[in-house]
């Protein structure tokens, strides 16, 4: 049987702008701030982001998650590492509440607000595909397949996980006057017990609902600024009407339940803000109706499977 994969440039021009875009971020912080440090982190992050989504264009179906896993751990590991370790800073998102009570612009505040608030205008939930610490880990279990959404009450507890961080903070800060200082222990402190925390908590969801991604769907508290900011993603799932089937492949491999088909019906790109470019959808498709698209449309349509018990 011949092998149908072909493979042209014009499926690199995806990872090259991303790529390309961190590059300027990178040489745009490093001649503003004066560090080299920026040019290389950013420059970094972009690199291995372009790798990663280069590898997956190129490499064959079954083998294409290669290149995202690839990405996640080469992105979470050095954010854990040179920010977290190396810097003693705290980047989960109590980290970011206390840099904007103190007003120190410091690698939590940074990352936060390329990653997950302007970042996303251009390529959404990129960042939980492709680059986070926490999904680095939860992907590597035996759930990728998830049965569907349970109740949408579920969802309610990222809003109450994000309301009991910032309270949290609030209290230490006006009640016992306390800050994490950058570049301190105590910074470390916080940043190993919340992704010990974040884990347990992930892996035993994912155990539970045997869903890899419970965690991201009704728990992670980063979501609420996510589901936000990329609405006004240019960088959407397109699906291809004249070649689709309709056989729901992608919807029944899909990690986050996006009924990825009903868009298509509509005319419409994928409008979910649960949709975190993860590109399953594109990989399993038996038809090669699937892509990623750059074009402008407000999302927030959510199509999504719910599981039947």
């Amino acid at each position: 049987m011949k092998n149908k994969y072909k493979f042209t440039f014009k499926k690199l021009i995806i990872p090259i702008i991303i790529m390309v875009a961190f590059w300027i971020l990178a040489i745009f912080m490093w001649r503003t701030s004066g560090y080299i440090e920026a040019l290389l982190f950013f420059g970094y992050i972009g690199t291995s982001l372009g790798v990663g989504l280069g590898l997956y264009v190129v490499l064959p179906k079954k083998k294409k998650p290669i290149g995202r896993k690839l990405a996640l751990l080469l992105v979470g590991l050095f954010l854990l590492y040179f920010a977290g370790f190396l810097g003693r800073e705290n980047i989960q998102i109590e980290g970011v509440f206390f840099s904007l009570l103190t007003g120190f612009f410091g690698a939590a505040l940074t990352h936060y607000l390329i990653a997950k608030i302007f970042g996303p205008f251009l390529f959404g939930r990129l960042w939980c595909g492709w680059a986070c610490w926490t999904a680095m880990i939860l992907d590597l279990l035996p759930f990728s397949r998830s049965k569907g959404r349970v109740t949408k009450k579920w969802g309610l507890l990222r809003y109450v996980h994000f309301v009991l961080s910032l309270g949290l903070v609030i209290l230490l800060w006006l009640g016992f006057n306390y800050n994490i200082k950058v570049n301190s222990i105590t910074g470390l402190y916080w940043l190993i017990s919340g992704n010990l925390f974040y884990y347990a908590i992930g892996i035993l969801l994912a155990f539970i609902l045997k869903d890899n991604r419970a965690f991201c769907k009704y728990v992670c508290p980063i979501i609420v600024f996510l589901k936000a900011t990329s609405r006004f993603s240019l960088l959407k799932i397109k699906g291809d009407s004249q070649k689709c089937n309709y056989c729901k492949v992608c919807i029944k491999s899909c990690p986050m339940d996006i009924r990825i088909t009903d868009y298509i019906k509509n005319g419409q790109r994928v409008l979910s803000t649960e949709c975190i470019l993860c590109q399953t959808c594109i990989s399993t498709c038996p038809k090669d109706a699937v892509k990623l698209s750059f074009g402008f449309d407000l999302g927030g349509k959510e199509l999504l499977r719910e599981r039947i018990d």
